[in-house]
């Protein structure tokens, strides 16, 4: 089976101590096979004449095939589980991400230069012209990753903490994918309003904002609100890159069937955040044929909870 046919997220890995005799291993081996588990890494962990200690890796569908496959292997003869942490968690462990000085803090002079008393003469070239926050601050290459954890993945209303490992792994993505500093902000109100405030209120220190996970239709007034009061860029990814992504891939696609947009019939399935802003952005490219589809089905104009 191919490594495709599973989600990352429920690859496991357990530790497990095995009689040092041999065909242990090929029980262990074919007790997953038997659970639909799809074998991976497995590692030495020590060993000795009597007991040999392995890390094996394995994936599964879901997270209750996960234990069931661990509950069999409990069952298998010369076999113990080790406690061990769960591959997800266990990088997830103290975040994912974190600050980093450009400069070694090595001297009093450098002290000197990076803090009191340099700093002084920066700050006051900024405040004669706010322009210079881009050239001597970090606000050039930085970007806000604004939750209020209305909207987490497919999970629903998580909250802002369940949010935090989300914007730390988006905050991973700007960082390696495009060298942009990216700060996870996650928001203890769902109000609109008191968003657009706190947003306004921390901008100027970064010179993007990233709107992230903010559940539909509040995320558009917020979004249009930030774009007309602010002086940088704003973006809910949700909407805006979903839409890019679907487009590019219907382009090559339709460059490789040979076929003109406005010909194609085109089904969106979910008019959220995502779903609508992709069918404005599709009917911008030339599509003039869409259908709409919500938890009920088929939408059409001035149906009723659609």
């Amino acid at each position: 089976m191919s490594d495709s046919a599973f989600p990352a997220s429920f690859k496991m890995t357990v530790r497990v101590a095995l009689d040092n005799r041999p065909g242990v291993f090929a029980q262990v081996a074919a007790a997953l096979a038997e659970e639909g588990a799809n074998l991976g890494a497995v590692d030495m962990v020590t060993a000795d004449a009597e007991q040999i200690v392995r890390d094996i890796t394995f994936e599964v569908q879901s997270e209750a095939e996960g234990s069931r496959a661990v509950k069999r292997l409990q069952s298998v003869p010369y076999v113990r589980i080790l406690p061990v942490p769960d591959r997800v968690f266990q990088v997830h462990q103290g975040g994912k991400i974190g600050v980093q000085s450009k400069l070694p803090l090595n001297s009093r002079s450098v002290l000197s230069l990076v803090y009191t008393p340099g700093v002084g003469r920066v700050s006051e070239a900024i405040a004669k012209d706010r322009s210079k926050a881009y050239l001597y601050t970090m606000k050039s290459n930085s970007v806000a990753v604004v939750t209020d954890g209305s909207a987490v993945l497919g999970l629903g209303n998580l909250g802002p903490e369940a949010a935090l490992p989300v914007m730390e792994g988006k905050a991973m993505l700007f960082k390696e994918m495009a060298g942009i500093d990216a700060w996870p902000i996650c928001l203890d109100t769902q109000d609109a309003d008191e968003i657009v405030r706190i947003v306004q209120g921390i901008a100027p220190g970064f010179g993007g904002i990233n709107l992230e996970d903010i559940s539909a239709p509040r995320c558009f007034d917020i979004e249009q609100r930030l774009k007309a009061s602010l002086d940088i860029p704003v973006m809910h990814d949700d909407q805006h890159g979903t839409a890019v992504v679907i487009l590019a891939g219907l382009l090559n696609a339709l460059k490789v069937i040979r076929k003109p947009m406005e010909q194609i019939r085109v089904v969106v399935n979910g008019l959220g955040a995502a779903g609508l802003t992709c069918c404005r952005m599709l009917v911008t490219a030339g599509v003039r044929q869409i259908v709409g589809c919500a938890g009920r089905g088929l939408s059409w104009p001035n149906r009723r909870n659609a």
